[in-house]
């Protein structure tokens, strides 16, 4: 359900996806979401590839210390969040990332 929105009332996120398209089109392309839920959001997703969400923080001019870090699955995912204004809309970076199992420990092993 749109909740009785149009294509218009996303214009604000759609038109600053089309900014980024045209400023930042070299760099990696990630999951693009826009929904009637938050209509003036923009989200850019990064599925396995921290560095696409970091070359994007950087490219943005957004401090590392604006980056929360958290874990998800059972601590097998790391994600990095961040949100920033662009063009009018609220710009939120989310990057996943596989955190490898570690290697079991070996009976008798010296470390």
């Amino acid at each position: 359900m749109s909740d009785g929105l149009t294509l218009d009332d996303l214009s604000v996120p759609l038109r600053a996806l089309r900014l980024l398209a045209v400023d930042f089109g070299h760099l990696p392309a990630p999951a693009v979401r826009v929904t009637t839920i938050w209509p003036d959001r923009l989200e850019l997703d990064f599925h396995e590839d921290l560095a696409g969400f970091e070359a994007w923080r950087d490219a943005l001019g957004i401090v590392p210390d604006a980056v929360t870090h958290d874990t998800q699955s059972g601590g097998r995912t790391r994600v990095l969040r961040t949100t920033t204004e662009y063009a009018g809309a609220t710009l939120e970076l989310v990057g996943y990332g596989h955190i490898p199992t570690p290697a079991p420990a070996v009976a008798g092993a010296v470390a």
